[in-house]
């Protein structure tokens, strides 16, 4: 999902209210518990993401769904916010903000990794250890196959890309030959 400015404005406003209490993890978990009510049920996402529903009626299903989830005071304060701000359709942009900030929080980033064909456990763990020595920090990897590489990887952490795919190495050849 696109992440907005605002989204990571709000994520990062809810972050600090989390960091200042103590619970990040916890917000983390509730945040992804109702993304994922609203992922798998269309008729709760309707109601509560379509602007045809009055704001109150909204309020009141979020507030009595997020009772029975046992989410806390922070976030259901946090969601009735969205819901006057118009921002809930945010709600996954501000998820996904949300939890960038608690893995650097927690020294953790994601790579974002693209393979020609599936990795072996020994691969995976290999490439692992090289992303986190290189980025200084633990790297969790997001492993997707791409058939459209030769052969190789290509990693992404942050802004950071690190190309091993057979295709750049074949570049890089052909530019050390043609300098010869």
């Amino acid at each position: 999902m696109a992440r907005t400015a605002a989204a990571e404005r709000y994520a990062k406003a809810l972050f600090q209210l989390a960091k200042e209490n103590g619970n990040v993890a916890e917000i983390r978990r509730e945040l992804q518990e109702l993304g994922a009510l609203l992922e798998e049920n269309a008729e709760l996402r309707d109601v509560l993401l379509q602007p045809i529903h009055p704001a109150g009626q909204r309020r009141w299903v979020l507030g009595a769904l997020t009772e029975k989830l046992g989410a806390s005071p922070v976030l259901r304060s946090f969601y009735s916010f969205l819901i006057d701000q118009r921002r809930l359709v945010d709600l996954g942009a501000i998820e996904e903000a949300y939890s960038v900030l608690a893995d650097a929080d927690a020294g953790l980033s994601k790579a974002s990794v693209r393979a020609a064909a599936a990795l072996t456990d020994e691969q995976r763990s290999r490439l692992q250890r090289a992303l986190s020595t290189r980025a200084g920090h633990d790297v969790e990897l997001d492993v997707e196959i791409d058939e459209s590489l030769l052969g190789g990887v290509v990693a992404q952490i942050g802004d950071t890309v690190f190309d091993g795919s057979l295709r750049s190495q074949l570049e890089q050849l052909r530019a050390s030959l043609s300098k010869s």
